[in-house]
């Protein structure tokens, strides 16, 4: 049976897990709550708590990693509230988290990390996005990610590969709700990037099964209305008041294609966003 290290089991890891057991893997799975380590067991995932917060990285995190074969890093950047990750100047920067991770992960048993990134690399770019096109992040959440990128491909003690997911969207998770009633937003004919959690779990599953090792894969469901139609759809579907836009300025924006995942693990997605 092989073993799974997941480095966090939140939104989408702890799903992911669940899929991963009732699949036959092994998981170990981290988390920064003492109040959830036993909502892990009770799943089946052996639980780790674990801080990446500071430059005392705990003696669990080689515990956490040892007899797994592969490691999922599926921890976004915090970039909100008071713990949030800083620049990647700053010692608690979610750069320089996994830097302190990385000599664990050298020391380990693990193969094989897969690092859930996002298209948020390619920063404003108004095109076609394939992973061949040149990432020019403008946030500081895609900054770190392409860091952190960057970081985790060059190493030579496993092999990397990145998953640049699109926005995510699932049962209790809408960017619907956070754009209903909004005016004057920008952008109404640029086109959506999204992708389901169920997705997301279904394209691991993938990595996991062809050994798809060392790639990068973007990963946003292929099907690209206009943020207007979408938004305006879904906010009516949900029994929301529509949001507005604002027409007088030219739209712009990326649309991000994953031709090639869907060439190279002969994977179809199967949920519509719309």
């Amino acid at each position: 049976m092989d073993r799974i290290s997941i480095l966090g089991c939140g939104w989408l890891g702890l799903p992911l897990a669940q899929v991963l057991i009732k699949n036959g893997y092994s998981v170990k799975g981290s988390t920064t709550s003492v109040e959830k380590l036993s909502t892990l067991e009770e799943i089946g995932i052996n639980p780790f708590l674990l801080e990446l917060d500071s430059e005392n990285t705990p003696d669990t995190t080689s515990d956490f990693l040892e007899g797994s074969k592969t490691l999922i890093i599926a921890i976004p950047p915090k970039l909100r509230g008071k713990n949030k990750d800083y620049s990647d100047s700053n010692n608690n920067s979610f750069v320089n988290k996994i830097t302190r991770l990385l000599p664990f992960i050298k020391q380990s048993t693990v193969e094989n990390v897969l690092f859930i990134s996002s298209t948020a690399v390619y920063g404003d770019a108004n095109d076609l996005i394939t992973e061949q096109s040149i990432p020019i992040p403008v946030t500081e959440s895609g900054k770190q990610l392409l860091a952190i990128e960057q970081l985790l491909l060059v190493e030579s003690h496993f092999k990397t590969t990145v998953l640049r997911f699109g926005g995510l969207i699932g049962k209790d998770r809408h960017p619907a709700r956070f754009m209903a009633g909004k005016e004057n937003l920008d952008n109404p004919e640029a086109p959506i990037n999204l992708i389901h959690q169920e997705d997301c779990i279904g394209i691991i599953l993938k990595i996991l099964e062809t050994n798809s090792w060392g790639k990068t894969f973007n990963a946003v469901t292929p099907f690209h209305p206009s943020r207007e139609v979408y938004y305006t759809q879904k906010a009516l579907e949900n029994g929301l008041v529509p949001p507005k836009f604002n027409h007088e300025n030219l739209s712009t924006g990326k649309t991000v294609l994953s031709d090639k995942l869907e060439k190279t693990l002969r994977y179809s997605f199967t949920v519509n966003p719309l």
